[in-house]
């Protein structure tokens, strides 16, 4: 069996944001035959359909997601909705001939944020995930609530118990992955 790449792309720009304490935990609990990288986002200009040339920021994380079998969207929850610089890696992406590098890709969702941990943030983007024909695992899902003493000062994700739903719900990815076909 081939190994499996993963691409994690979290919707937080801040250095010890707990979305890439999430994605950092995603990593150390990845069955065999998995690997996983995280994009960097920081330097994502907006989309902008007038700039000619993709600024090199974005030709890395789009060769970022056509190297990778599955997704891992790290999903803040900002007024409601989903990050602005999660949706914009997405709109990027969605830009290329034939939306080649999202359609029929698998992709978990995890956030961390207040008392309802992303909820709301997430199903928005299970939406976006119906446009863009990408095809999210429905289970585990993984809302952390990102104030309740699970993650260090550094945003790294400590609670046991979190930690063992974030390496369930890669290796359901892995398994949902492999039977699409990635």
């Amino acid at each position: 069996m081939r190994e499996l790449k993963l691409l994690g792309i979290c919707g937080s720009l801040r250095r010890q944001s707990t979305n890439a304490g999430l994605l950092r935990a995603a990593m150390a609990e990845l069955p065999e035959g998995v690997s996983m990288d995280i994009a960097d986002l920081t330097a994502v200009p907006l989309y902008n359909a007038d700039l000619t040339e993709k600024p090199a920021a974005v030709q890395a994380l789009l060769a970022g997601m056509q190297a990778a079998d599955a997704l891992v969207l790290a999903c803040p929850e900002y007024n409601y909705s989903i990050a602005p610089a999660l949706k914009n890696a997405l709109d990027w992406a969605s830009r290329e001939p034939n939306n080649a590098l999202l359609a029929g890709k698998a992709v978990a969702i995890m956030g961390a944020g207040g008392g309802m941990g992303t909820s709301r943030a997430q199903y928005h983007l299970r939406q976006v995930c119906v446009f863009l024909d990408l095809h999210p695992l429905n289970k585990p899902e993984v809302f952390a609530n990102a104030f309740a003493g699970a993650f260090d000062t550094d945003g790294n994700l400590t609670d046991a118990k979190l930690i063992q739903q974030v390496a369930a719900q890669m290796q359901a990815l892995a398994a949902w992955a492999r039977r699409l076909g990635g």
